[in-house]
């Protein structure tokens, strides 16, 4: 892979996880919402770091389309799963919430697994199907 392959996958990691954390920031300044009155649903959006959040993940969007455009769905996945890395060193650092040494464990973990999962091939080969050809040799024979 190239380098702007890398700094897609590094835009879906960072967009995606600044977006939900401008959400989570935005979600408790307006509190809980009510989903028996479906008007609620809009309130949010006049919030602006709700709406930075939905901005960010936009990006997020595109970019994740795009990295699928060139790498399997096993690849890109876990790859950009360091992102939950980033979202408990915000929720942690930046909102100062609680984060056990289980969770911290977990943080571990997954980042063990997106360094295993990313040294594989970023793109399966696929191979060309060969039985319509024996099956029209049958035909002829």
């Amino acid at each position: 892979m190239n380098i702007r392959k890398y700094l897609v996958l590094l835009a879906v990691m960072c967009f995606g996880s600044i977006g939900d954390a401008l959400l989570s920031r935005g979600m408790k300044q307006l509190g809980a919402i009510d989903l028996h009155h479906w008007q609620e649903i809009i309130r949010p959006i006049g919030n602006p770091w709700v709406l930075v959040g939905i901005l960010c993940l936009t990006v997020f969007f595109a970019s994740y389309l795009t990295a699928l455009s060139f790498a399997d769905l096993s690849y890109v996945l876990p790859a950009t799963a360091l992102g939950y890395v980033l979202v408990t060193m915000i929720a942690k650092f930046v909102f100062h919430e609680n984060v056990s040494v289980l969770r911290w464990l977990g943080v571990l973990l997954i980042s063990c697994g997106v360094g295993w999962v990313t040294r594989g091939p970023a793109l399966t080969e696929r191979r060309r199907e060969s039985v319509p050809m024996q099956e029209e040799q049958h035909e002829i024979a």
